[in-house]
């Protein structure tokens, strides 16, 4: 497969971790190192599983600890390098104060780093599944505040109090929603009145333009693949265009989502299909909206 030439990009990642499978700072950071990218992960909780399957344990980390984590990367005087921090899940305000100041910390020592936030809260047939509060704190402290975001359409509508049924729908609520504060939206997980049938669409907006791309909808349901989706898209941002991003992040998500589906995993392959990482191809050409 053809490589990418990428610049190499430090990324303080302040995720959940799990030991067994890949969720949070498990799906991101071995992706991200892959690509040739400086990962510093900071963990929100340690897990020995993500919590579809029921039962897990592990601590889920005081907010505390983690912006003790934080405050000595920062003593190591790393932040002016810093080039982006990546955020997804959170589990309670306070969690989000500390990625909120870590992100002021990073901005001031290096104006030019970016904030990427993932606002997973929910999905289209499970409805949220984050404690009451959360999806509120995340539509008024947390994405105002980010320059990428990386919603799915449920989560856009809640965001932007909105309905999405066509295209044209899509695309003047992703308008309402970067004019909230975040400049540039990958909406995944797309499905409207124009979304051919069989296929999942992501759709990319920034200042140069929309995209959109559509993939095989495959019949499976696993966990980690937003996670995965918003580090690549992240990774491929700091070095190509909205499109080339899109294109490079669409192609490697199918691949591991591909893999996962044909061995029968649980878990999404991310080290089977790494290769697919390291060396997106441009399976799906994105085409331009507008």
């Amino acid at each position: 497969m053809p490589g990418v030439s990428v610049a190499e990009v430090r990324i303080l990642s302040i995720q959940s971790s799990v030991a067994y499978g890949h969720v949070g700072n498990s799906a991101a950071a071995f992706p991200l190192q892959r690509l040739g990218h400086e990962v510093w992960p900071v963990n929100t909780v340690h897990f020995s599983n993500h919590t579809g399957y029921g039962r897990w344990r592990g601590p889920l980390l005081d907010p505390s600890d983690v912006s003790e984590v934080i405050a000595g990367v920062a003593e190591r005087g790393v932040l002016p390098g810093c080039d982006a921090v990546l955020s997804g899940y959170q589990g309670a305000e306070a969690v989000g104060e500390v990625v909120l100041d870590a992100v002021a910390q990073v901005k001031a020592a290096n104006p030019a780093a970016v904030y990427c936030c993932d606002p997973v809260m929910g999905d289209v047939g499970r409805g949220f599944f984050v404690r009451p509060g959360i999806p509120e704190f995340m539509r008024d402290r947390v994405v105002p505040a980010a320059d990428l975001v990386t919603p799915n359409q449920f989560e856009l509508e809640f965001l932007t109090d909105r309905t999405i049924a066509t295209a044209t729908d899509l695309l003047d609520t992703v308008e309402a929603l970067r004019a909230a504060g975040p400049r540039t939206v990958l909406v995944t997980s797309v499905q409207t009145e124009q979304t051919p049938a069989d296929t999942i669409e992501m759709v990319a907006v920034d200042d140069e333009g929309a995209w959109s791309v559509h993939t095989p909808l495959l019949p499976i349901s696993v966990n980690g693949a937003g996670d995965l989706t918003a580090a690549l898209f992240l990774a491929h941002t700091r070095d190509a265009g909205p499109r080339a991003a899109l294109e490079r992040t669409a192609s490697s998500v199918f691949a591991v989502l591909a893999a996962t589906h044909d061995g029968g995993h649980r878990e999404i392959a991310l080290v089977a299909a790494q290769e697919a990482i390291a060396h997106p191809r441009a399976d799906f050409p994105a085409t331009r909206l507008h």
